[in-house]
């Protein structure tokens, strides 16, 4: 009788179904530790024009491929009215990089000016159905979801990136328009749960 209980661990080890467009932040509330040392929550960071929840971490290829990215452009954003907030899910078990120190370092090198998170547990990004590092979503004033996916179509060379989808939307959203590109393909390394 062993198949009972593996197959209950796998149900809840598994990542909720995609977050469908429309769809508010699930988990919103939770309180995760901030490179700083404080709590903060997806609600306590929300902008008024709108949201921005980018799961990342610190050793996955692709996630610091788009890094300097994702860095200048939540910083931007934040300026304009985007509540930014980064969450690493990884377990630090499958890889020490993602451990709180080294996300501590990586905020800084990168001058991150908003909050880099702990998702102990990965409770979070299993609520959003996240999969990838980096995956973004991005919610408008009304906290409804408007886009999710990727950065841009080009993760090895930011110069010769032809779709900014990432960027696009967050100007959509920061100018009160409709994004007109909502979904994309994460591309990434899979999310290291943990169990």
């Amino acid at each position: 009788m062993w198949i009972r209980p593996l197959l209950i661990g796998l149900l809840l080890a598994a990542p909720a179904a995609a977050l469908e467009l429309g769809a508010a932040a699930p988990k919103a509330e939770v309180k995760m530790r901030n490179v700083d040392g404080r709590e903060v929550s997806i609600v306590e960071i929300a902008g008024k024009q709108g949201t921005l929840v980018v799961f990342t971490c610190n050793h996955c290829p692709w996630a610091k491929a788009w890094e300097e990215r994702l860095a200048a452009l939540g910083n931007a954003y934040a300026a304009r009215g985007i509540g930014v907030i980064a969450i690493n899910a990884n377990d630090p078990k499958a890889n020490a990089d993602d451990g709180f120190d080294g996300m501590v370092a990586r905020a800084k090198a990168r001058g991150f000016q908003f909050p880099y998170v702990v998702d102990s547990g990965s409770t979070v990004a299993r609520a959003f159905g996240a999969e990838r590092t980096p995956e973004v979503y991005l919610f408008d004033a009304s906290g409804k979801l408007v886009y999710q996916g990727t950065v841009d179509d080009n993760a090895e060379n930011a110069a010769a990136a032809k779709q900014h989808y990432l960027r696009d939307a967050l100007e959509a959203v920061a100018s009160g328009k409709p994004v007109a590109v909502a979904e994309t393909k994460a591309l990434g390394c899979s999310i290291k749960f943990y169990n």
